[in-house]
């Protein structure tokens, strides 16, 4: 099995260790999300969002959440999916007022 989850700008694959569950709060993690925030999302107490990232986390051998969302990149169950163009001006241009040198 090789299906795709697809969560904010980020796009998962199951059947490569993590269950679908853990991959979406992975993906939420990785978006930035606190545990209380995931929970709230997918209508789950915190406890249960920690569980299951602390479970992502034994699978993937990392003891810490940054790394775990690193590892599942690196091992490619969680890819970035590419920004959709700007359409308020040309590339390398920020409307946000930061500039990027």
């Amino acid at each position: 099995m090789n299906s795709k989850i697809v969560s904010g700008l980020w796009k998962g694959h199951l059947g490569k260790g993590l269950a679908p569950r853990e991959l979406q709060y992975v993906m939420s993690a990785a978006q930035g999300m606190t545990a209380k925030e995931i929970a709230r999302q997918f209508n789950v107490a915190a406890c249960t969002v920690a569980k299951r990232l602390s479970s992502a986390m034994f699978k993937l051998g990392v003891t810490r959440q940054t790394a775990l969302v690193a590892e599942a990149m690196r091992r490619e169950i969680i890819v970035a999916l590419p920004e959709s163009p700007n359409p308020q001006g040309s590339a390398g241009e920020s409307n946000d007022g930061v500039l990027i040198a």
